[in-house]
């Protein structure tokens, strides 16, 4: 079987399928993986990189024209389309204590307007086929993790839109989340780059397990609403939407211990998580 499940999927053969972020590392791997089981895949990226086993339509998803003109050519090219796999995204470096900036309005217009962007122009289709979209939201989208305010604010938002579009179009079209925790891949280079790795918060997962759960979320007889992506991941998930107050705690826990050992040293957007943190340990052991 090509996307492992307990549940009964659709026959991936024939279904038509548009995938935002083609040529980024889930996007590309999703998009292969569905081509070789039969479906008809088209993809948009900004910037293809012309090797991709399936064709991928250059489209910018922070511009109206883009997005109107490249969604028109890949519906053309499929014919209709039967699910929408709303994967484009960037992360980056966002603190919450810092007034917003380009970074934060780029983050934004991408992950949050560049879904909303894609969908609206699919919308027609998708009602036509009684089709289905899946969003790759994110563990951030639950549980926000600190540095990257951002990121899991577009990623909250873009759920929001969601559940909005499911309420809307639910007669006809079903709406999926799935909620990856963090995949190895250029994503993440800014925030390394600027000092806030957020390594031993969060804990790679396997892309395979990724692709398992957007299939299920695009082939699944009965789509469900919600698609963690491991074990560890529904446990976080359960908390973050029962027992929030617990999950902060956690997360400040985790944050402190890496400020205090110095995992933020040097980088200056941590300047103020490192001095409140390492202040709060040492007023615990007793220092002035």
């Amino acid at each position: 079987m090509t996307f492992p499940f307990l549940g009964r999927l659709h026959d991936p053969r024939g279904r038509r399928v548009l995938i935002t972020g083609a040529s980024g590392t889930i996007g590309r791997a999703l998009g292969e993986r569905l081509t070789r089981a039969g479906a008809q895949v088209v993809g948009l990226d900004l910037r293809p990189t012309g090797d991709e086993p399936f064709p991928v339509i250059g489209c910018d998803v922070t511009d109206d024209d883009s997005v109107t003109s490249a969604v028109a050519e890949a519906l053309a090219l499929l014919d209709g389309l039967d699910i929408l796999v709303n994967n484009a995204g960037i992360g980056g470096p966002a603190p919450a204590e810092y007034a917003p900036g380009d970074e934060v309005r780029r983050q934004l217009e991408i992950n949050l307007l560049g879904t909303w962007r894609v969908t609206a122009a699919c919308v027609g289709a998708l009602v036509a086929a009684r089709g289905r979209v899946v969003m790759v939201a994110s563990r951030m989208a639950v549980m926000q993790l600190p540095l990257a305010a951002a990121y899991g604010a577009s990623k909250r938002a873009m759920v929001a839109y969601a559940d909005a579009l499911r309420l809307e179009l639910g007669t006809h079209v079903t709406v999926s989340c799935v909620y990856p925790s963090a995949v190895r891949s250029p994503i993440h280079d800014s925030t390394n780059a600027a000092g806030l790795s957020l390594e031993g918060m969060s804990v790679y997962e396997p892309l395979q397990g990724v692709l398992d759960a957007i299939g299920r979320a695009a082939l699944a007889v009965r789509p469900p609403r919600d698609v963690t992506t491991t074990r560890k991941g529904a446990v976080e998930f359960f908390l973050a939407r029962h027992l929030p107050a617990l999950t902060d705690r956690i997360v400040a826990r985790t944050l402190a211990a890496r400020a205090a050992g110095g995992a933020f040293d040097g980088a200056p957007l941590a300047a103020g998580v490192v001095e409140r943190n390492t202040g709060a340990v040492q007023r615990k052991r007793g220092r002035p």
